[in-house]
């Protein structure tokens, strides 16, 4: 094997998504806490939308949840390339999640809107 694979794997991050239980929270935190670790997250992200935007049954309530959780507990640094996330597909998985993230208001605390 010529490449060492990533810590965590994006499919190892899809399930702690898929999951989001309380200790997946906190997984998820301690990724968000490394900047190091922001690919292997986004990534894990993009694989968790993508398996939900190919199942059978759509939970969009759920992929709206995770928007609103991941966009209140992001940094700031996040905040446009989870946004880039949710605007990367028009299917409804996507769009669920899109709608979760623009509730949270995290990219409008992320980078207020200047007062000119």
């Amino acid at each position: 094997m010529t490449g060492t694979m990533p810590f965590p794997d994006r499919d190892t991050v899809a399930e702690k998504f898929a999951a989001l239980s309380e200790a997946d929270k906190s997984y998820l935190s301690l990724l968000m806490e490394n900047p190091a670790q922001d690919d292997n997250l986004l990534e894990g992200l993009h694989r968790h939308l993508d398996l939900a935007s190919a199942s059978r049954f759509l939970n969009s309530l759920k992929l709206e949840t995770l928007g609103k959780w991941i966009g209140q507990a992001a940094p700031a640094r996040l905040q446009i390339r989870l946004m880039e996330t949710a605007r990367s597909s028009q299917h409804p998985a996507y769009a669920a999640f899109r709608t979760g993230l623009t509730r949270s208001g995290g990219l409008e605390k992320a980078y207020p809107a200047s007062k000119v």
